[in-house]
């Protein structure tokens, strides 16, 4: 059918206008238009892998594309953390954010990168406690009971950790320097190992995950004196607070999504909100209660806030104790 005038003045006039709208709203609408990677600083089959492969289903679903899980172990998660941070920062590459990323800032006197500076926030999700645990044979089954023990006989409690300057080191660390206590750092190379000990009787006292440790706490194998965070664990009722006898100590594993500094706004803010939306979810909730774990809705600045908090608290637990690697 033939143009008429008005109509071809019509077409005419809209197209450079249309063209000028198109691309923003177009990129808006485009992402994701492939699969987007999420990287995890550990191996597969850890509790945080876990946990980013539970929020990534999720986030799949939503998003219309693949959330590809991509493990990076190595160097204490700063393989992956240096792998997100050069990324184009365009939606398609995502970091799991953890309590390792604040310790590092300071454990290690030089990295490539500044993890507050060049990860943007995104969203959090959940925190989770470490547990003390002891072998059943320790004289003490709760924390004023070790911290007698610990004060009674300086230098004759073993303290495990799962690596120097690892969350249960330092974790224990606090502890320490928060109850005047004298407690030897025996440091494994990972959980598993530190747990096969603790359970033989060779060391005393570990600050354990809970997702690790849960199954010989139940099978009455390891005796749980308390768990870390500021609140009782719903996994974990019956067993008080490290805080109900040392106000104000608070020791979680966190986990939450991170970009590349400069990924657009509009895209951290879909993320945001879809993660926010999966926390609110009644099957995803119970999925991830199971893993011990309380969940962190909110805001990327509500995230960003938590790390820069636990980056500066964790720098004084180093500081404090002369950690070094």
């Amino acid at each position: 059918m033939p143009l008429s005038r008005r109509r071809f003045q019509h077409l005419v006039i809209a197209t450079p206008i249309a063209r000028a709208i198109a691309p923003g709203q177009a990129r808006a609408q485009a992402w994701p238009s492939r699969p987007v990677r999420w990287v995890v600083g550990y191996a597969p089959g850890g509790g945080n892998d876990i946990v980013a492969r539970l929020m990534g289903q999720w986030l799949s679903d939503r998003l219309g594309q693949p959330l590809v899980i991509e493990n990076k172990p190595g160097a204490a998660t700063n393989i992956a953390a240096e792998f997100v941070v050069n990324a184009a920062p365009d939606g398609y590459t995502l970091l799991l954010v953890g309590q390792p990323n604040a310790i590092n800032a300071t454990l290690y006197d030089t990295l490539p990168f500044n993890f507050i500076r060049d990860i943007a926030p995104v969203a959090g999700i959940m925190t989770v406690p470490n547990v003390v645990v002891v072998n059943p044979s320790f004289p003490a089954s709760t924390i004023a009971e070790l911290i007698a023990y610990a004060r009674a006989n300086p230098g004759k409690v073993n303290m495990a950790s799962a690596g120097n300057g690892s969350a249960a080191h330092l974790a224990g660390e606090l502890f320490k320097s928060m109850t005047g206590t004298d407690m030897v750092h025996v440091p494994y190379r990972g959980q598993a190992p530190a747990i096969a000990d603790l359970l033989s009787g060779q060391v005393q006292v570990l600050f354990a995950t809970s997702p690790a440790s849960m199954e010989f706490i139940k099978s009455g194998k390891l005796k749980a004196l308390a768990v870390t965070t500021s609140v009782r664990a719903a996994a974990l009722p019956d067993t008080p607070t490290v805080a109900d006898t040392v106000p104000g100590y608070e020791a979680s594993a966190w986990y939450g999504i991170g970009a590349p500094q400069k990924t657009p706004a509009d895209i951290v803010d879909r993320l945001n909100r879809e993660t926010n939306a999966g926390l609110a979810d009644a099957t995803l909730k119970a999925r991830l209660a199971d893993l011990g774990g309380t969940l962190i809705a909110g805001s990327p600045a509500d995230f960003g806030k938590l790390i820069a908090a636990e980056t500066e608290k964790w720098g004084k637990v180093i500081r404090t104790a002369n950690i070094k690697l």
